[in-house]
């Protein structure tokens, strides 16, 4: 342990965030937080009740995950086949060099007018509005861990007859590499949660609608209920991608 690290950091932890929901609360009934415009922490269990009893929260959360998932799956994979191909194949990396300069600047919102216009306010649309952020990170990321596998290995491989291409590349490189593609991945799932918000609040059905929805009738404790929603789902994500992958990459601390 390094001088000056708490003995008990989780404990801290949460004394930081008590401090910081008394002071919040504080702040709004004394008034120095208007209420109309910042609800108090003590609304948001009933704005949980209410939503809850007419159903909006289960029925918000389901319609999130299913375009999440779909669109977080769907640019995982592509970004790892891309970034693995390009760090594979000289051809196929001067061929998509120009193409990935030009589309990779435009952020996945500015596709929000297209993606209206060719699937409508539907699964669909949201979809691809995740898939193509989460695809960015995953492309860098495979790209980088592939291009970092050292060339000892591969030249070893081959030296112990592993000499085939799907042979080094099954059993040497993305082996070598797997940590590097998997950090793309997590990545993915924030940066796909942020997205989910942003198009639904153009009429995709789920959290961001009724978001929009709540504003609309200035029902503060609701908005923010759905923030701390979207919070939650992005770590119990978070929390059982990154068990799934210690497990997974056990070996490597071996």
């Amino acid at each position: 342990m390094r001088p000056g690290t708490p003995r008990r950091p989780a404990l801290l932890s949460a004394a930081g965030l008590a401090v910081f929901i008394g002071a919040w609360e504080a702040a709004v009934r004394s008034g120095v937080l208007p209420a109309s415009l910042v609800p108090a922490p003590s609304a948001i269990p009933q704005a949980l009740i209410g939503e809850i009893r007419n159903g909006s929260w289960f029925t918000a959360i389901g319609e999130s995950l299913g375009h999440y998932l779909i669109g977080v799956c769907l640019g995982s994979l592509l970004g790892i086949v891309a970034g693995a191909a390009v760090a594979l194949l000289p051809r196929f990396a001067a061929v998509q060099a120009w193409i990935a300069r030009l589309l990779r600047p435009i952020p996945p919102l500015a596709w929000i007018p297209f993606t209206l216009i060719w699937f409508g306010p539907s699964q669909a649309a949201a979809a691809f509005i995740i898939g193509v952020g989460v695809f960015w990170l995953n492309y860098f990321a495979t790209w980088s861990a592939v291009e970092a596998v050292d060339e000892g290995l591969v030249e070893l491989a081959a030296a112990f007859g592993q000499g085939g291409f799907a042979r080094r590349l099954g059993k040497v490189i993305l082996p070598a590499a797997l940590p590097g593609m998997l950090s793309g991945v997590r990545s993915g799932l924030g940066q796909g949660w942020m997205a989910v918000v942003a198009a639904e609040l153009f009429g995709i059905p789920g959290i961001g609608q009724r978001m929009n929805e709540a504003a609309g009738v200035l029902a503060t404790n609701v908005l923010v209920l759905y923030m701390l929603t979207i919070a939650l789902l992005y770590g119990m994500t978070d929390l059982m991608f990154e068990r799934v992958t210690r497990r997974f990459l056990a070996w490597t601390r071996a």
